[in-house]
This record gives C-alpha cells, structure tokens and sequence, in this order.
C-alpha cells in the first residue's frame, strides 16, 4: 500500500487548484512509465448527502495527452471565442460551411442554438432518461 502511494507522488510532476464557487478544478501534471507528461483536469463539486446528513465530493476526470494538448486547447479557445463574441472563427466556419450556405460567421447565436441541444450544466449532474420516458 505504502508503495503504491510513493508511486502515486512520484508521477505527480506538478499541480494546480483553482475554486471556482462550489467546484474545484485539479490540473496535475502527472508522468507515464516511460517519463511522457500528461494532464489529468479533474472537477471536484461538494455535495451532501440527505441520508447521511454529510457532504462528499463528487469528482469527474479527464486525461489530456500531450499529442492532443494542440487540438484540444485549439478547441477550447474556439469555444470560449464563440462565448465571448457569438461568433465561431473564420476558419473553423470555413471548414464547415458548404457551398452555397451562409458561414456561421454570418449566423447570430439565436440561430445557431437553434440546430443544437440546449443543456444546462446541472442537467449533467442528473441520470439521461431512458428514450420513450
């Protein structure tokens, strides 16, 4: 057991906690066997538990590998952009329109939530129903 926790600290090259209201977010930097970096994001939200009268920490886990970090931060950025102004950048609206359409450059945020789903955060934290429920 005491090996396993000696292991556990030895992969963990570097962290970093930020609160954001009742959720935490852990950025480690963590190692593989043969020394690649890689990064772990887990969300950690405090909830309590009605029958036990305690709280408990609900965690969820993301593993980032350092091929990925590229793409993924690519991704982030676009989405966070499109938060900010209500608009996709130019070249992601490039590879997706198709002739003869309007980019999504032109589109207001009204039109595009339109061809999506809309879920809320908290609908995350729920069970999907079953389909025909």
């Amino acid at each position: 057991m005491e090996e396993m926790e000696n292991k556990d600290r030895k992969d963990e090259i570097f962290s970093k906690a930020v609160r954001a209201g009742k959720r935490t977010y852990f950025f480690d930097v963590k190692a593989t066997r043969s020394n690649e970096y890689y990064i772990t994001i887990t969300e950690s939200k405090r909830k309590f538990n009605n029958d036990q009268g305690t709280f408990f920490y609900e965690k969820h886990k993301l593993f980032l590998y350092k091929e990925d970090f590229e793409k993924f931060l690519n991704g982030l950025n676009d989405v966070i952009g499109f938060i900010d102004t209500g608009k996709a950048r130019e070249e992601v609206a490039e590879n997706i329109t198709t002739a003869g359409e309007e980019s999504l450059e032109d589109k207001s945020i009204d039109e595009l939530s339109k061809k999506h789903t809309h879920v809320e955060f908290d609908d995350l934290d729920s069970e999907p129903e079953e389909p025909g429920k």
